[in-house]
């Protein structure tokens, strides 16, 4: 198995050389052409990731950066004259309309076999995960014992009543946390569930997942729903009352029981386009995305878990143990995208 350097900032070039000695067959340096990639993911360090594919196999990337929904609908428009080779996206929701919409071509790679588990790529090809996001708690450190914190299922405990923060159900989000209720309990179940929820709501849904946890911080409620990434850039933020927050709040990974499947697993993800003017290239940037270099440069900036083992999460494992959910595929969570929006709009949560 190969191994990559980690590269930082100034030793890009050396890094890219050592990196070019260990390559795969298909990295060997290509044509110098251009890479179109078109990302719904929005980090500065990013562009280190660009830089670091460049260095290591001579292609150019040119990026252009919008909302998922929006860049899905420029692709559609331009059809077969679009020069996009790549597609980034966030959640497995929106990668299941990109399949949907045939927009991706599949992508034929034992490399990419071999890294990435099975749950976390398209059984085709057609898309790959390269980062986990979970879905959690957040919890008021001065108000709630952990102990009291078990399942997303006990979340419609009446114990609950008023406490629980969380966004709007039109948030992708949220539709794949109903989407694996779904594929785990049946549509009846899991509108009861969602029923149940929202009788728990302290307000309703509103803002982002960071506005949950300053609620939460707030008073505003006792407990929220977040993707667990938005804790850590607050955390790390240099905004000094987004970072103090950190100190208020606990993590809570959900369904660790004996028994139970685990924290709920999200993915961001990419696929090789229908049209790609560059499919040898946009192979190439795909495999590089699952390698150690690009797996350390993509969560840098996301603070998302990887995909491949061996890479040191944002979380320490000792401090934050916990489970992840393999039981329901990436794939599972795009299938009921839709059934999940029609349950929410009947069980109340707006």
């Amino acid at each position: 198995m190969f191994r990559f350097p980690v590269c930082h900032g100034s030793v890009l070039v050396i890094c890219a050389f050592t990196l070019m000695t260990m390559l795969p067959w298909s990295w060997a340096p290509l044509s110098a052409q251009e890479l179109t990639v078109y990302s719904a993911r929005h980090y500065d360090a990013d562009r280190q990731l660009y830089e670091l594919f460049t260095e290591t196999t001579g292609i150019q990337v040119r990026v252009v950066e919008d909302g998922g929904d929006q860049l899905m609908s420029r692709l559609r428009a331009e059809g077969r004259n679009s020069s996009a080779d790549v597609f980034i996206t966030v959640d497995a929701g929106r990668l299941a309309v990109a399949e949907r919409r045939e927009l991706f071509a599949p992508v034929e790679s034992e490399y990419l076999i071999k890294r990435i588990p099975s749950h976390l790529r398209h059984p085709e090809g057609l898309w790959y995960a390269f980062g986990q996001r979970y879905r959690i708690i957040v919890y008021a450190k001065d108000r709630v014992d952990p102990a009291e914190l078990s399942t997303y299922e006990d979340l419609v405990d009446p114990k609950w009543r008023g406490r629980i923060l969380v966004r709007s159900s039109s948030n992708v989000y949220n539709q794949s946390l109903m989407a694996s209720m779904i594929a785990t309990h049946g549509s009846e179940a899991a509108e009861a569930w969602a029923r149940g929820l929202a009788a728990n709501f302290a307000r309703q849904p509103q803002g982002g997942d960071r506005p949950q946890i300053r609620g939460v911080a707030a008073g505003e409620g006792d407990i929220a729903i977040v993707n667990h990434y938005y804790t850590l850039m607050m955390r790390d933020s240099d905004d000094p009352n987004d970072a103090a927050i950190w100190d208020q709040i606990g993590l809570f990974f959900p369904n660790q029981g004996e028994g139970e499947r685990g924290a709920h697993t999200n993915v961001s993800g990419a696929g090789m386009l229908r049209y790609a003017p560059n499919p040898e290239h946009a192979q190439a940037f795909l495999e590089f995305l699952a390698s150690d270099a690009g797996q350390e440069a993509w969560i840098r900036g996301s603070r998302e878990f990887p995909v491949v083992e061996g890479i040191t999460p944002p979380l320490s494992p000792d401090e934050y143990p916990f489970r992840a959910d393999t039981s329901v595929s990436a794939q599972d969570l795009g299938r009921w995208g839709v059934p999940a929006m029609m349950l929410f709009d009947r069980a109340g949560w707006r």
